[in-house]
């Protein structure tokens, strides 16, 4: 069963990388739907984009419920095995 929560949020700093290089993403959307490739029946989906920059500016990711609690217990333990305030916006290299 779709729900069509979606959830959109500002993701100002961020890059991703398509087709034509790297390109500055602006937003990400997150739902839960039926897949466009993965062979579930309903995955977590993720479009990280720059609809300012057309729609090749999209990175789409399609993950299982599984790996998309994976996914954030890792990002969380990356976070939090980093030096404080590491891999806040206001870094450059």
């Amino acid at each position: 069963m779709c729900t069509y929560v979606t959830e959109k949020i500002e993701v100002d700093g961020s890059s991703g990388k398509g087709p034509q290089g790297w390109f500055p993403l602006s937003h990400a959307t997150v739902y839960v739907d039926h897949p466009v490739h993965a062979p579930q029946e309903h995955t977590l989906n993720i479009d990280f984009i720059n609809p300012a920059a057309g729609p090749a500016a999209r990175v789409a990711v399609e993950l299982t419920e599984e790996s998309a609690l994976a996914l954030i217990d890792a990002i969380r333990a990356a976070l939090a095995s980093a030096p404080p305030g590491l891999a806040s916006a206001g870094q450059h290299r």
